[in-house]
């Protein structure tokens, strides 16, 4: 199913190093923690870390193998198999935290906390919803009050995967408290250890993705030293805005690796199972199901890929890949839960027993369109990125193809007010 032919010898040497790490995974694991038996798998990271598979996009310098991008989605499709929330629990610490250490932190902070969290000797979080809202960023109310050599940081985040294992948490919080203040330039990213002041307050009882420690944080005048800032102080905007590359691009990577499974699960009984003296897959009502499946998850690993080249290409603007980004986010998640669907619709009633896999993925890729931006979120950064390069666009076109119409002329025919 893969994209075979796009990859190097070596991309795929690496791939089956993956393959042979989601081949050592106990089955009792993904049991346990689709039942929070659970709570974080430290056990499952830590083995990562030991084969050198965590955060494999940094640079050796700090323990990743400098992939690019299509190697990393490769890499969380073949992760994904296992489960949405392995996925989940693999790429938030060791992509997504550590991603903005390594982009915005010092050589001190690389070392501190992004070599062990490689190694998975050590577990991150990051800390960006509150439970006044999720998509809006701006509206953070978690504040962080100077106190000479320190941070007091004070506030709530949720649905924080890791909140309930990890070592230390990556979270923004309001710096700036004038009214006046830009939002933008009003919040800080800081790395918070776990400690006096940081209280995992509740573990969710979620509908799926269970066992990735996700829960509610309070911060209750918890010590953060200055030396643990990231980035500038009331410069949070900037790390968050890096971040949404892995965050966004991943989720929509990871998707796949569920959808693919479920996918098998449903070819593998249609090819089996039989009604009416035939084997059902030479129903057009079976077959074309699988066959639109099989197109989407194509379409959805092609966006991914070609996202992927655009975001590891330094002539690409960042607008565009803004725009890219979204669209792979919202198409792939929204294509694969498709893909489950189908796939549970063709298994039929069997499909929604625990009997398969198939309602344990039905349940678990449901979040993929919610969770790192909302599809909602994604068409309005879309929607406003189109028209922006179309504006620019448009005063470079070749043809003005609107006078190839039949009836061009008739300008009064078209009112725009």
């Amino acid at each position: 199913m893969s994209f075979d032919f796009l990859f190097t010898e070596q991309q795929l040497k690496l791939r089956e190093e993956v393959r042979d790490f989601v081949k050592w995974v106990p089955r009792q694991m993904i049991l346990d923690m689709d039942t929070d038996k659970i709570k974080f798998p430290k056990e499952f990271l830590s083995e990562a870390g030991r084969r050198n598979l965590l955060g494999c996009r940094h640079p050796r310098t700090w323990g990743g193998r400098e992939v690019d991008w299509a190697t990393q989605c490769m890499i969380l499709e073949e992760i994904g198999t296992l489960g949405y929330e392995f996925a989940c629990a693999f790429g938030v610490g060791a992509d997504l935290v550590c991603d903005a250490i390594v982009l915005h932190g010092t050589d001190k902070q690389k070392e501190k906390y992004v070599v062990p969290l490689l190694k998975g000797e050590m577990f991150a979080a990051e800390c960006l919803t509150e439970p006044r809202g999720g998509s809006d960023f701006f509206g953070a109310t978690t504040t962080a009050i100077d106190n000479g050599d320190h941070f007091l940081l004070t506030g709530q985040k949720r649905f924080i995967v890791g909140g309930e294992g990890a070592d230390y948490f990556l979270v923004y919080a309001r710096t700036d408290m004038r009214p006046e203040a830009k939002p933008e330039q009003a919040l800080t990213c800081f790395i918070v250890e776990r400690g006096p002041g940081v209280e995992t307050k509740y573990l969710y009882g979620l509908m799926g993705c269970r066992g990735g420690g996700t829960a509610r944080l309070v911060f209750k005048n918890a010590v953060v030293p200055k030396e643990n800032v990231l980035g500038q102080i009331n410069g949070g905007y900037s790390v968050f805005s890096t971040m949404m590359i892995p965050e966004r691009l991943g989720t929509a990577a990871m998707t796949i690796g569920g959808a693919r499974v479920a996918l098998d699960v449903a070819t593998n009984y249609t090819t089996r199972r039989k009604a009416f003296g035939k084997i059902i897959n030479q129903f057009q009502g079976v077959s074309f199901q699988v066959g639109e499946a099989a197109m989407l998850l194509d379409a959805a690993r092609s966006m991914a890929y070609t996202t992927s080249r655009a975001v590891d290409s330094p002539g690409v603007g960042r607008a565009r890949v803004r725009r890219m980004i979204s669209e792979s986010k919202k198409f792939i998640t929204e294509a694969c839960q498709k893909v489950v669907h189908n796939s549970m619709q063709v298994v039929g009633g069997i499909g929604y027993t625990n009997i398969l896999p198939l309602e344990r993925l039905y349940r678990d890729v449901r979040l993929a369109s919610i969770w790192t931006g909302t599809s909602e979120v994604m068409a309005m950064i879309i929607a406003h990125e189109w028209y922006q390069e179309f504006a620019k666009r448009k005063e470079q076109s070749v043809r003005n193809y609107e006078a190839d119409a039949a009836e061009a002329e008739a300008i009064e025919e078209i009112v725009y007010e």
